[in-house]
């Protein structure tokens, strides 16, 4: 089956640590509801627990999405599941929980034609290249298991990372990296090579992840046979017009409920 089917014309949408605009990000009910909405992909982020379990959360410390302190790598699974991991969006959502790796893949398995965007987010960095290699072992073999090798893209900052991966499986994994290159941080072989998707934002130190590439950059890199997608600055009808000018073939949002509206209504979305 050809799971990627996205164009110019058929712009996909990838609900961003899942329908996080209304939802607590990268939480089961936030996934749910992205898949209910009808989004092409969802996208999240996958970190290591001190007992060496795989969970879904974006960032490295527990502060700005749960009500604990420290990193998530200090912490057991068992301490995780015990922490309120939606009232920061709301009372209605005190009862969510860090997710694990495992109970996601389940949940998507039933919804056979979902694409998926499989961020890592431990990193090889002197001292921690043994945890992010064997992650990243750990997440490729869970794809291969579950039978989603042909829907799946793997996401990662990591230069190095992204070497690891294609100096190891060559090209069975569809690589997602990343433009200006800066973000990729430090590496030996090009990062671009037989990368399948990049997300173009803009050279622009200041606006950083905000702001596009250009159209001229776009087209750069889909002549490279990679496909270019627009990342979470795009919100509204005025970035989802500048996505469409300048040639995504996916908008990755925190609000799919608008997204895919004003895609449908301008005809870029079936």
């Amino acid at each position: 089956m050809n799971y990627w089917k996205e164009s110019r014309d058929h712009i996909y949408v990838a609900a961003h640590r899942g329908w996080c605009a209304k939802y607590p990000e990268n939480t089961m009910e936030a996934f749910r509801a992205a898949i209910e909405l009808g989004v092409d992909q969802i996208e999240t982020d996958v970190r290591i627990t001190k007992d060496g379990e795989l969970v879904l959360i974006h960032d490295a410390t527990l502060e700005r999405t749960t009500n604990g302190t420290g990193k998530v790598i200090d912490k057991t699974l068992a301490e995780l599941k015990e922490l309120d991991a939606g009232s920061h969006k709301g009372e209605e959502f005190k009862s969510c929980r860090i997710p694990t790796f495992t109970e996601f893949m389940e949940l998507v398995k039933d919804h056979p034609t979902m694409t998926l965007d499989l961020e890592l987010k431990e990193y090889p960095d002197e001292g921690h290249e043994e945890i992010a290699y064997s992650v990243c072992d750990r997440v490729l073999a869970a794809v291969d298991q579950y039978g989603f090798i042909d829907r799946v893209v793997i996401n990662t900052f990591s230069g190095k990372l992204h070497e690891y991966i294609q100096e190891k499986y060559g090209n069975k994994y569809r690589r997602h990296v990343y433009f200006p290159r800066r973000h990729l941080g430090s590496y030996t072989k090009d990062p671009y090579t037989n990368a399948f998707c990049c997300c173009m934002f803009s050279q622009s130190t200041k606006e950083e992840f905000e702001a596009m590439a250009t159209k001229e950059e776009f087209e750069a890199m889909a002549t490279q046979g990679i496909e270019p997608w627009a990342g979470a600055g795009v919100k509204d009808s005025a970035t989802v017009d500048m996505a469409i000018e300048r040639g995504a073939t996916l908008i990755t949002c925190n609000n799919p409920d608008v997204i895919l509206q004003l895609l449908r209504e301008k005809g870029k979305h079936q």
